[in-house]
């Protein structure tokens, strides 16, 4: 069971960040309603999560399948839950039927997952899944992601070859401490310009899912539509203990 002052603590946590990120909005110009806080909840317990919910939010993030299989049936039917983890092809399926009210998959990095989530989608009958190409702006071997020199190619085969899948925007993670720099986000904003120039679509419906817990106001500023925010809402993450 959560404790009070876990459940307290994270709602109090929430309204601050939702606080930030329409303040950093603002400052660019933009309205609150154009940016969207998801809380990241990996490793935490569902009452915290819940309590959350029970603040009024209703956007969550995971990054392990089962994980996320295993918390979404204990909550409310009306979240959306973004996957925002490295996606394996042989799972895709396990994802998509243990969760039906997945929203997003921000993680498509390559076309094999692409054309597999099309697949199942089209396997289950459900509706069209959202999903984001996730590009590895900062070029670090240990980062998934296309290069963003194949962000067009990739977009391009979502959106012409894969109908059961919404090409929504673009992700990024940013540097191996998780926090970005301007670099990445220029970087990803740059690819979204040529991915609209390419497909002809206006760049304000392309989502930029960038900005984590130390760097989400930046990001906003510098045009995230999307942030992920995990240890801000919800504390240090509790990893199992290892024999």
């Amino acid at each position: 069971m959560a404790s009070v002052a876990a459940v307290e603590g994270a709602a109090a946590a929430l309204r601050s960040v939702l606080s930030r990120a329409h303040q950093a909005a603002a400052r660019a110009g933009r309205t609150p309603e154009s940016v969207r806080v998801v809380a990241v909840s990996k490793t935490k317990p569902v009452g915290v999560i819940r309590g959350v919910y029970d603040a009024g939010h209703r956007c969550f993030g995971e990054n392990y399948v089962q994980e996320l299989i295993d918390k979404a049936p204990q909550l409310p039917e009306d979240i959306e839950w973004h996957f925002i983890g490295n996606l394996q092809s042989n799972k895709a399926k396990a994802l998509l039927a243990g969760v039906p009210n997945l929203y997003m998959v921000e993680s498509v990095d390559d076309e094999k997952i692409a054309s597999r989530l099309d697949r199942v989608v089209a396997d289950l009958g459900r509706k069209p899944l959202k999903v984001l190409v996730q590009v590895n702006t900062s070029g670090e071997e240990s980062k998934f992601g296309v290069d963003p020199s194949g962000c067009v190619g990739l977009a391009k085969h979502v959106k012409l070859s894969c109908p059961n899948l919404v090409f929504s925007g673009l992700m990024t993670i940013g540097m191996l401490d998780y926090s970005s720099t301007p670099e990445n986000f220029k970087a990803l904003t740059g690819c979204r310009k040529e991915v609209c120039d390419e497909l002809g679509i206006p760049e304000e419906q392309c989502e930029l899912s960038m900005g984590m817990s130390a760097d989400f106001e930046q990001a906003i500023e510098m045009g995230s539509t999307n942030v992920r925010v995990g240890s801000t809402i919800f504390g240090a993450r509790e990893y199992p203990k290892k024999n």
